[in-house]
């Protein structure tokens, strides 16, 4: 429904007509408020898009020649739902830790005196310094030191330049150095390159790597495939990546790492110390924390702590993490306090090299020994009084080091003299030894038995200017959001292709399907190429896109063919899973592939959105579209399609027809908009039962209706192309005045001119919510703000600019029986959609679509977007959305974690924007500080956000700088693309903040939908007789809050990366929903951490085992699905075995 409210100040007559004004004044004034403005259009609207059924009639059978698995789809859809407050929804406490960094950061002083030297180390460091040196020997000092090489897979070269150039030549050297050097130590981590040296290695050169793994002087720290970023990776990616390397660990050296080392992240986050307890390591490291949070836990000597999620009060899920006291991980930051010394311990010379540790350093030799032992020992000395146990790690290394067979020799020599020095004298109480990180916890932990404790996060990163002013690292939460765009959706595509894929072979070996099991055995070699591209990715130059442009391009690449693979693979696994016996037979008569169910979509390079193709439907048969629901539980999928005519039914897989729109597709002419009269948008809204492939039917009709059209309104029609022609939608002009969007649940008011959204209101309770969006920019500070950096101009005459001021908006309004959506166009730069659905069926009915199309790479047009500054230099545009919500004087928000759980954010205004914005993967919101409100905004990839004032919650959109902010990268932003992100917005009823912070159920459906959509797949080639009308892997759904986050085929251990294996990996995540937030959600039932009793797999399954989130330790058998528990918040994994085929029975 839509309708326009008139504007006040129209009628300007005499008496009676200044009567008439302030009678639609009042009018006016109350029907904004609570609703009654004149309707100018209403469309009958749908109380339900799809009737239930009965239960005979939601019956799917999977067929095949070796029987059949009946699976009761009222079982899969049924119920009434699930709706919170429930005395089922179990509050959570939270714990108690000795160090809350929510509570603590606003206490810094964020500019103190010794920054401009970059060293905090002052005269109260140094009298305890002194006291500790006294006690050496009740209380040695020991150190560590721990050469080590940090290898970015992608920065200022690609990932195989790196490894070509230097990653290459540092493992080979590692393999003969260590060798010759029997007592030197050495770690390291991405796997992603120890992979691609051990396939092109001699045998005699892996058997060496295993040893010295086996002997311990190689320590594999994390393991993952990279060293992953802690902000803009979402969950699904992050855990693939380190199964990934866990795998391949498992499988060709035998080894599971016990030691975590994230050193170069900018800013750490929770999720990641929690997946590497969940994957058995013991203690992890890391570095890049803000500059006042260095000093603090160095003053505090909490140096070493127990990291505790926000949502365990029992501690089961700490880890021991080892903060690294000073700026960064190269020597010069790694001795002790004062880099100038540590500078002269860095003893690489190598032909041609002039840096500054080149000039400082000299060999050790017997000469000058005693004297630098002594010096050296004073820095350690004064490292090792930060911490209570006097223990010092000490990196030896930097980026790319050890690539030169020289520094290997020069670094152990000057190091082997210094430590022998050391130890050989008793009056010095120290011991230095080489070591890894293995190594430093034991004796910490041989040292110290209790550990403070410190929950909540180490975001936002802040080192520090060349003039002695904080740089806060929030740029790159959103720098190239093209690129995280396209990273979530090689993570959707990636997860239902594993899913199918496990689930296709599985079946396909069970019913002897050889041809099925043939074809799906030559593709997993490109099902883990996928994975890989995707781990890859995940590295912190990478999704960050802190990477020069063309290794970018690089990375883009890698992505486009993961996409393009996994929705191939994902085709023919749904394809195997529908095939008739018939159609099965045949296949395998032909020796055909599996190529018949193609995406509706066409993308030839990264660089281009996908491009919508057309469905042709002939008269005398439908066209059948597939689709596969990846979810635990039922859900209610918006499908839009292009058809090419206008007399259209679609049917479910029972034949049922379903509630369809028609909208139209749109040309620009340079004259206005036309309507095409060769496409249309179909729009309808499909009911896809847990974990199943099912299919939908577009029919031809007779003759075509307008009642399944959309009513359409414009401000921008292009000229008629002739007297006589008539569009084929009702068509009308948008008046002056307000704009209204209703449904039976919502009633949206946008502002006439703007097409903005003004406020929400609740039809229900008839609450009015103000959310007027806003967009605007904040511009850049030239050479502070850049691809890593954020920092808004200074000097600007304004501190944020009106960039749509003086535009045109073109408004759009499609309005019909399954959806009413209202879409503005700026110029060419942005496009913002905002949909809602007329469906009865919850959360969908109350929730707000939102979608922006925008491009600050394009052609600037001034006459267009007069906002803009030219060209889009120094931009940063974000999304604001201003409410009437009171969250607090301090303003509260929330964001989540890489999406394992919300982290409390309070403004410090102190540190200005810059320090304020904070990373998110999905989702943000705020709510009053007592019963009142809360809203959330859902996202469908990784930017940032921030809660700057009162009632506001924004979201950076696009970033552009022109200028390179001094941390390495060495260029701007400057490669925007045409980039499309997807939100929900939702208002919701909650009796207040929580202990802990949750996100709603109906957020939590409404966020999977998001990151996890379906892919229509349209038959191509096949009779609709050839595929059955629906398979099911599950007998029942999972309850609301379990979350199946994977389902993959684990490799055969002998060939990792080409065959499939009989066993495969299943994650689960506890949601956790809140429980102080009214949802309904009609497609799931029940709260419990535990699937219900008689959930099973379609499958065969041999066995079940309890294990590591990677896979590589076993924790035990269980028999069935229901026995697993999984606790609030937490991830539980299982492997499980399928049974090989029996052996086919000899002929008599």
């Amino acid at each position: 429904m839509v309708k326009m409210v008139p504007r006040r100040g129209w009628l300007r007559l005499s008496f009676l007509g200044l009567l008439a004004v302030c009678a639609l004044v009042y009018v006016y004034y109350y029907s904004s408020a609570a609703g009654t403005p004149q309707s100018l259009k209403e469309k009958p609207q749908a109380d339900s898009l799809r009737g239930s059924g009965s239960a005979a009639d939601r019956r799917a059978e999977r067929q095949s020649d070796g029987g059949s698995s009946s699976v009761d789809g009222s079982d899969l859809g049924s119920g009434g739902g699930q709706v919170i407050p429930s005395r089922a929804c179990q509050p959570i406490s939270a714990p108690k830790t000795d160090v809350n960094t929510v509570d603590q950061f606003p206490k810094f002083e964020f500019q103190p005196a010794w920054m401009r030297g970059k060293e905090f180390w002052d005269t109260n460091f140094e009298k305890r310094y002194l006291k500790r040196r006294a006690k050496w020997k009740k209380l040695p000092l020991k150190v560590f030191l721990m050469p080590h090489s940090h290898n970015d897979p992608g920065w200022l070269k690609t990932y195989e330049e790196y490894y070509f150039h230097q990653t290459s030549k540092i493992l080979q050297n590692m393999i003969d150095k260590l060798k010759v050097h029997n007592n030197m130590t050495f770690i390291w981590s991405e796997i992603s390159f120890l992979s691609l040296w051990y396939e092109r290695a001699h045998p005699t050169l892996r058997q060496q790597l295993k040893e010295l793994v086996s002997s311990g002087r190689l320590e594999i720290v994390t393991g993952g495939w990279v060293m992953t970023d802690e902000a803009n990776v979402h969950l699904y990616a992050m855990v693939d990546q380190l199964i990934e390397g866990h795998q391949w660990l498992s499988n060709v050296l035998g080894v599971q790492p016990v030691s975590g080392w994230s050193v170069d992240p900018f800013g750490h986050g929770a999720a990641v110390p929690y997946l590497l307890h969940e994957s058995g390591l013991k203690g992890t490291v890391i570095q890049r924390i803000h500059y006042a949070w260095k000093q603090w836990l160095a003053e505090q000597q909490l140096g070493d702590f127990h990291w505790r999620q926000v949502w365990d009060t029992t501690g089961d899920s700490d880890i021991l993490c080892h903060n690294r006291p000073y700026d960064i991980y190269s020597i010069k930051h790694s001795c002790g306090p004062h880099p100038q010394i540590c500078l002269g311990y860095d003893f690489r010379k190598v032909p041609g090299e002039y840096t500054e540790y080149t000039i400082k350093s000299v060999p050790i030799d017997d000469h000058n020994v005693k004297q630098k032992a002594e010096l050296l020992l004073e820095q350690y000395g004064r490292t090792g009084s930060l911490y209570p146990h006097n223990v010092v790690l000490v990196p030896i290394g930097d980026d790319f080091r050890y690539d030169h067979a020289t520094e290997w020799d020069q670094q152990y020599a000057s190091y082997s003299r210094l430590l022998n020095f050391i130890n050989s004298d008793p009056k010095y109480h120290a011991n230095v030894q080489f070591g890894t990180l293995k190594d430093y916890f034991a004796e910490v932990q041989n040292r110290m038995r209790d550990y403070p404790s410190l929950q909540g996060d180490f975001f936002v990163y802040s080192d520090i200017f060349s003039e002695g002013r904080p740089a806060y690292w929030s740029g790159y939460f959103a720098t190239r959001p093209y690129w995280k765009v396209l990273d979530r959706q090689l993570e959707a595509s990636l997860r239902s292709a594993e899913i199918l894929y496990t689930w296709a072979y599985a079946w396909a070996v069970q019913e002897g399907q050889a041809r099925v099991v043939q074809l799906l055995e030559k593709d997993y070699e490109k099902l883990v190429r996928a994975r890989r591209n995707l781990a890859l990715f995940q590295h912190h130059d990478a999704i960050t896109g802190t990477s020069k442009s063309y290794v970018m391009h690089d990375y883009a690449i890698k992505l486009h063919e993961g996409l393009h693979d996994t929705i191939a693979l994902a085709g023919e696994a749904a394809e195997a899973l529908l095939l008739t016996p018939g159609a099965m037979a045949s296949l395998d008569h032909r020796a055909a592939p599996l190529h018949h169910l193609q995406p509706d979509f066409e993308r030839s390079t990264y660089e281009r959105l996908p491009r919508k193709l057309p469905i042709t439907v002939p008269r005398d048969q439908p066209r059948l579209m597939v689709m596969f629901n990846s979810l635990g539980q039922r859900r209610y999928e918006v499908v839009k399609v292009l058809i090419s005519t206008l007399d259209i039914r679609v049917t479910d897989e029972h034949g049922h027809e379903v509630p369809i729109q028609i909208n139209p597709v749109w040309n620009d002419t340079g004259n206005g908009m036309a309507i095409l009269s060769t496409q249309y948008e179909l729009l309808f809204v499909a009911d896809l039962p847990p974990l199943s492939v099912i299919t939908y039917s577009i029919h031809r009709t007779h003759d075509s209706t307008m009642d399944n059209r959309a009513s359409v309104y414009s401000n921008n029609y292009a000229p008629a192309p002739d007297q006589n022609y008539s569009p084929p939608f009702e068509t009308r002009d948008v008046l002056p005045g307000d704009i209204q969007l209703e449904s039976d649940h919502l009633k949206l008011l946008f502002d006439g001119t703007t097409g903005m959204l003004r406020s929400i209101t609740d039809k229900t309770s008839g609450h009015v919510t103000q959310t007027a969006i806003r967009y605007a920019a904040y511009p850049s500070a030239q050479f502070k703000s850049g691809a890593y950096l954020f920092k808004p101009d200074p000097n600007a005459r304004e501190p944020e600019e009106d960039v749509l001021s003086g535009a045109k908006p073109r408004l759009f309004i499609h309005s019909g029986p399954v959806a009413s959506e209202l879409s503005v166009m700026f110029g060419a730069v942005l496009m913002h959609t905002t949909r809602i659905l007329h469906t009865a069926h919850q959360p969908l009915s109350s929730a707000v679509y939102m979608e922006n199309t925008f491009n600050l790479g394009g052609k600037y047009n001034s006459t267009e977007t007069p906002g803009f500054p030219p060209h889009f230099r120094e931009t940063e545009m974000f999304m604001r959305i201003m409410t009437d919500i009171d969250n607090g004087a301090e303003p509260t928000f929330y964001t989540d974690q890489s999406g394992l759980n919300m982290q409390k954010r309070v403004r410090v205004q102190r540190i200005g924007i810059q320090g304020n914005y904070y990373p998110i993967t999905s989702s943000t919101m705020i709510e009053d500080s007592g019963p009142g409100r809360r809203l959330t905004l859902l996202t469908d990839h990784a930017t940032g956000a921030a809660a700057w004032q009162q009632g506001w919650l924004e979201v950076m959109v696009e970033r552009r700088t022109f200028y390179d902010d001094a941390r390495g990268m060495g260029e701007g932003v400057t490669d925007q693309k045409r980039t499309v992100g997807r939100y929900w917005l939702l208002v919701e009823n909650t009796q207040g903040p929580e202990p802990v912070a949750r996100l709603s159920l109906a957020a939590h459906h409404l966020s999977n939908d998001l990151n996890y959509p379906t892919i229509p797949l349209i038959n191509e080639g096949l009779n609709a007789d050839q595929l059955n009308s629906g398979a099911h892997l599950i007998t029942r759904p999972l309850p609301c809050p379990l979350h199946l986050m994977t389902f993959r085929t684990l490799p055969e251990p002998q060939y990792p990366s080409l065959l499939p294996s009989r066993a495969a990996l299943m994650i689960f995540h506890n949601q956790a929903p809140s429980c102080t937030t009214s949802a309904a959600v009609e497609t799931c039932s029940g709260l419990n951490d535990s699937p219900f009793p008689g959930t099973e797999l379609t499958l065969q399954v041999g066995s079940i085992q309890l294990t590591s989130l990677t896979a590589t330790s076993s924790q035990g058998p269980i028999t069935t699905l229901p026995e697993l528990h999984i606790p609030h918040h937490r991830l539980r994994a299982l492997t499980l075995t399928f049974p090989q085929p029996p052996p086919p029975t000899p002929a008599d």
